[in-house]
């Protein structure tokens, strides 16, 4: 039974064209997660792509990684991710126990999250598992041109926020048969919390790009003078439960 990654890299992109083959401190931005997989291959078996395009099919072949064609049907903009998992299940003779969803528009991931979230997910006995960050923010919404907060109370410190949480978007892992069954994440889903700069890269414009270079920069020059960011540690793991 193996455990496997996915990574979804359609062509089309309307707000950033060919995002997924874009440039990202010299390789292309699908790449940065082939090369995550491939550096975690102690819990990764098979590293598969599913694209609908050539070049991105080209590139990933060039990196060690499989590639499955996606069919123009379920590549479109308003086609759920969990349908393009599935059709790699469906193509593959494996049988598979575990995905692992990295997506090509989260580039950057700490080196030990995969490790340290797939312990707690075995450890579990989950059935998914996916990254949360805190958000620190005072949101709120605009009705009939009056701002309405939401999780505060106009005044209220910043430190003092009822602790909300936003999905990141860094690493999905789900049990095969959930996937068979149209989910990527169940209602009981671990949210994983991950304290990292790098939860804050979500590549979807140019401008995103342009801060997901300057992250990629400053992580570098820090890592040279001081220990690598350590990911939180999540209460639940902490008492064993």
């Amino acid at each position: 039974m193996k455990t496997i990654a996915i990574i979804p890299a359609r062509g089309g992109s309307k707000r950033l064209s060919n995002k997924n083959v874009l440039s990202l401190s010299g390789i292309p931005m699908l790449v940065h997660s082939i090369l995550y997989a491939q550096k975690n291959s102690a819990i990764i078996d098979e590293i598969y792509v599913t694209t609908d395009d050539a070049t991105i099919k080209k590139i990933a072949l060039q990196y060690g990684a499989k590639v499955i064609d996606r069919p123009e049907s379920l590549s479109g903009d308003f086609e759920p991710t969990v349908s393009a998992l599935k059709q790699v299940l469906e193509s593959i003779e494996d049988e598979v126990e575990n995905v692992i969803l990295l997506q090509a528009t989260n580039p950057l991931r700490p080196e030990n999250l995969l490790k340290e979230a797939f312990e707690t997910y075995q450890n579990g006995n989950q059935d998914s598992l996916f990254t949360v960050s805190r958000n620190h923010q005072k949101l709120g919404k605009i009705e009939a041109n009056q701002f309405i907060p939401f999780n505060y109370k106009i005044g209220q410190r910043s430190q003092d926020l009822e602790p909300l949480f936003f999905e990141n978007g860094l690493l999905y892992i789900s049990k095969a048969k959930l996937i068979v069954d149209n989910k990527i994440i169940s209602e009981s889903a671990f949210p994983y919390q991950v304290d990292h700069l790098f939860a804050t890269v979500d590549i979807d414009t140019q401008e995103d790009l342009y801060y997901a270079e300057y992250v990629l920069g400053k992580f570098s020059v820090k890592e040279k003078h001081t220990p690598s960011p350590v990911i939180a540690k999540n209460e639940a793991t902490e008492e064993g439960s």
